[in-house]
């Protein structure tokens, strides 16, 4: 039995076909004057920082307005993985929300011991010392809790999963190249999530989820310093189909890159016709 029914299937379709469209009217009107000589490039100024002669000089207008697309693709890409994801829980789980916000009344010392166990955790890297485990930390933070020191709180997740037997599932769906900041944001904020639902491991399970490896199938493959380094990885991250079997099943990761595949294929053409000849 497929992980994705007929009709998820076609409601996935339709929404990156609509993510796609939305993206090369966002890019087609972009205008790109090829530089007519050294000196008329070399007057121009642009507040962002976007200036690059020598590209500008090699490569035709064309190209350089598809690989300015193919980088905005690459930004808001995340925004599919989390509505694909939503679309195929709901099949499998009890329930499921996108943009979800947890709100609770709790100790300010135990909010604030997240903070601290995010610096501990940079300190041990940073020395060579032994790292704790996530549930080392979560144990930590839990008991700096106080009664007398309650404060209402907030912090929101990308994706809530209530599954069949009762678990709760929080992920924070990322880029699989995350910098140090990031993974060391994320590591607190799993914390937080524990804190804020009064939940520990197993009946809560807070994820940095990356959609897919870009270094091959295993987790072991896995070599990005960043993430192996600042995060307690093989307990906090779950990669690829590892993330993908959780949302729907064993087939979920090979199924839904199916679809995309479908898509591109059908929608490469308005692409280029778009974006290089202005069609």
């Amino acid at each position: 039995m497929p992980a994705i029914s007929f009709k998820t299937r076609a409601e996935i379709k339709g929404y990156l076909e609509g993510f796609i469209e939305g993206l090369v009217d966002e890019y087609k009107g972009r205008e790109i004057v090829k530089p007519n000589n050294a000196a008329e490039y070399l007057s121009r100024f642009s507040a962002n920082g976007e200036l690059k002669p020598f590209q500008a000089a090699l490569i035709p207008p064309e190209l350089i307005r598809i690989n300015q697309f193919e980088r905005g693709l690459s930004t808001k890409l995340g925004n599919s993985f989390e509505e694909c994801a939503r679309l195929i829980a709901l099949e499998h789980h009890q329930e499921v929300r996108r943009a979800y916000d947890i709100k609770a009344e709790v100790s300010v010392t135990a909010f604030a011991e997240a903070e601290r166990q995010k610096e501990n955790y940079e300190s041990a890297v940073n020395r060579g010392k032994a790292k704790p485990s996530l549930e080392q930390m979560i144990t930590a933070v839990f008991n700096a809790r106080h009664s007398d020191d309650l404060e209402t709180k907030k912090v929101r997740a990308d994706l809530y999963i209530l599954a069949n037997d009762g678990k709760e599932f929080l992920f924070e769906i990322k880029s699989p190249k995350p910098n140090k900041g990031q993974c060391l944001e994320v590591t607190q904020r799993l914390l937080r999530f524990h804190l804020l639902l009064g939940k520990k491991r197993p009946h809560l399970q807070a994820y940095y989820a990356m959609p897919y490896n870009p270094y091959g199938v295993t987790k072991a493959a896995y070599k990005w310093s960043q993430a192996l380094s600042y995060t307690p990885f093989h307990e906090a991250v779950v990669i690829g189909n590892e993330f993908w079997s959780i949302i729907g099943g064993a087939t979920t990761y090979e199924e839904l890159l199916e679809i995309y595949l479908e898509v591109g294929r059908e929608k490469s053409k308005y692409m280029l016709d778009v974006l290089a000849f202005g069609f």
